[in-house]
């Protein structure tokens, strides 16, 4: 009886959410490639806009040194709530006319389970000014994207999203159990705990990652809204699982199939590889719509969902809306350099569009989606001559040392260097720097000190999008409206209405 009473309710509020919810969420790709310009383009046209959340302490300060062109960072920094911090920021970072073509970036402390005040303060500063950016002069809804695998860094950035009025939070890459319990302490402004995941931790040992409102930003603290949080599951187990264990609301969930770009859920069961080297999805991994409907949530399907054709089946299956990521990822007002959109176009307008599934690139252990693009660190031999360097560290695992003391590493890094922290040396094979290929990808790459220049790790969905569908006569690209228009296509009557605002 209690069960059905819960389930009533939670149709009830699955009933008024969709009232209030737009159709389509734009994918949060990371790094920066979902960035204020692509989330604040879509959210404009009334549908759920999202920024990355992965990196907002790196690549502000990256923006900045390249001089902040059209002065985006420092418009966002001045509206921030405390001109201190903005000030410290600016001074440390910003280069008038930008840093020299061939000059490395200058560093920032990496993230850890201590972070200086300082570094906490760059976070919730970048955060708020990428969600500040994504909604500035218009009144659309605007989503940021975190990774739970990514952890050191959440607690800020979320706090920061927040003070600049983020309208949903959206976490996959892990289970986020905790999450909802961390958004209602940074509601009230109370300090926010979350555990912190270490390999070969002690029987009884917790570590914890702690952020404390009052400690990094000066009173009076302003109040916030609570945004509302969907994680991202590729199971109803796991679904399931987040709706029991969870410490608070969960409003939604992002169902996400296989063949999504970027990280994607191991298969469930022991891992075994086709022919060409790529995870097999079996039974156990299809996905129960089913179940999810008797849940009384609203969904949304991510994953192959860039279709007219799949938001209609997406419809009939009883879901929200869907996720798009791919598409967007290649429009004109995405963070993507250009000449990868103009690769990837070009490849997929000629039937050469090539994804590979890679159960190892990625040091975090999830397989991980690799376009195949010239000229990238997806080519073995080019990326070989880089030599292995951990500089950015989002990717690093926590690890606790014999004495009790907790180190990091990364799979990623020099295969010796890893060895003598304890890790496996089998466990750097293939392995490579995402975070640096991420940054490339959206020219932000950095100089290293052998004069290598990063190359960018490009990532997208299986699927090969039909482009002709899209770009317009005459071009060569496609924006934002082209590729809503194109969603919309077989029910123009339910295309949300195109109002540009200035």
């Amino acid at each position: 009886m209690i069960y059905q009473y819960v389930i009533s309710i939670r149709h009830y509020f699955c009933i008024i959410l969709l009232m209030l919810m737009p159709e389509i969420i734009q994918g949060g790709m990371g790094a920066g490639v979902s960035d204020w310009k692509l989330a604040r383009s879509v959210s404009m046209k009334g549908l759920l806009g999202v920024v990355s959340g992965t990196a907002l302490d790196l690549i502000p300060v990256r923006r900045l040194q390249n001089g902040d062109p059209g002065g985006h960072m420092r418009r966002a920094l001045k509206s921030f709530p405390v001109t201190e911090i903005a000030d410290q920021i600016l001074e440390k970072y910003y280069i008038a006319g930008g840093k020299a073509f061939d000059a490395p970036y200058k560093a920032k402390p990496m993230v850890g389970l201590e972070q200086a005040i300082e570094l906490q303060q760059l976070l919730v500063a970048g955060a708020f000014a990428e969600v500040f950016l994504a909604k500035e002069g218009h009144d659309g809804l605007v989503g940021i994207n975190l990774m739970e695998k990514l952890q050191p860094p959440i607690i800020p950035t979320l706090y920061g999203a927040m003070l600049a009025g983020v309208d949903v939070v959206i976490v996959g890459a892990g289970i986020p159990v905790k999450i909802p319990g961390v958004i209602d302490k940074l509601v009230k402004n109370e300090a926010a705990v979350l555990p912190l995941h270490v390999q070969g931790a002690s029987a009884g040992t917790k570590w914890v990652l702690t952020f404390a409102a009052n400690k990094v930003m000066p009173a009076p603290l302003p109040i916030l809204k609570r945004p509302k949080f969907f994680p991202i599951v590729s199971s109803i187990s796991l679904a399931n699982m987040l709706l029991k264990k969870s410490d608070g609301q969960i409003d939604g969930m992002i169902i996400e199939a296989s063949s999504a770009g970027g990280h994607n859920a191991p298969p469930r069961g022991k891992l075994q590889l086709d022919p060409q080297g790529e995870p097999i999805y079996g039974e156990r991994d299809e996905i129960d719509l089913e179940a999810f409907r008797d849940l009384g949530l609203p969904f949304w399907l991510a994953g192959s969902y860039g279709t007219p054709e799949q938001l209609e089946n997406a419809r009939i299956a009883g879901a929200a809306g869907i996720q798009v990521g791919t598409l967007f990822a290649f429009c004109e007002e995405s963070g993507l350099r250009e000449d990868l959109k103009t690769k990837f176009i070009e490849m997929t307008l000629s039937g050469k569009h090539q994804v590979f599934t890679d159960p190892l690139a990625s040091p975090t252990g999830f397989p991980f989606k690799v376009l195949s693009v010239s000229g990238s660190n997806s080519e073995a031999e080019i990326y070989d001559n880089r030599g292995r360097v951990c500089d950015c560290g989002y990717l690093r695992e926590a690890y606790e040392l014999p004495d009790g003391s907790l180190g990091w590493r990364c799979a990623a890094e020099e295969g010796e260097s890893f060895v003598r922290k304890g890790g496996i040396r089998e466990d750097t094979a293939n392995r490579k720097c995402l975070c640096n290929g991420l940054m490339a990808n959206i020219g932000l790459e950095q100089i290293q000190g052998n004069g290598y220049r990063e190359l960018p790790l490009v990532t997208c969905g299986s699927d090969a999008i039909d482009l002709k569908k899209i770009i317009p006569p005459g071009k060569k690209s496609y924006s934002v409206e082209d590729a809503i228009a194109y969603l919309f296509s077989l029910d123009l009557e339910k295309a949300p209405e195109m109002v540009e605002v200035d």
